[in-house]
């Protein structure tokens, strides 16, 4: 899956987040460790909203795919 980071430079900071995941920002010293901080944040927020999704589904549910144009 591909995401947009929005990422600046903020004096001695690079400061950046995910256009598509609200709560997903950074901080870092360089651009490279913050590309790779997003990357990692990104991964966790999404891998922990699939288990909050999964465990207020219950037992009877479908997963379905969706697919914007």
């Amino acid at each position: 899956m591909e995401y947009t980071a929005i990422v600046k430079r903020s004096g001695e900071w690079w400061i950046g987040w995910i256009e598509e995941a609200p709560g997903v920002n950074c901080q870092e010293r360089t651009h490279e460790e913050l590309r790779k901080s997003l990357a990692e944040t990104l991964f966790e927020a999404l891998e922990f909203n699939r288990r909050d999704a999964l465990a207020a589904a219950g037992d009877d549910y479908r997963r379905e795919k969706v697919v914007i144009a």
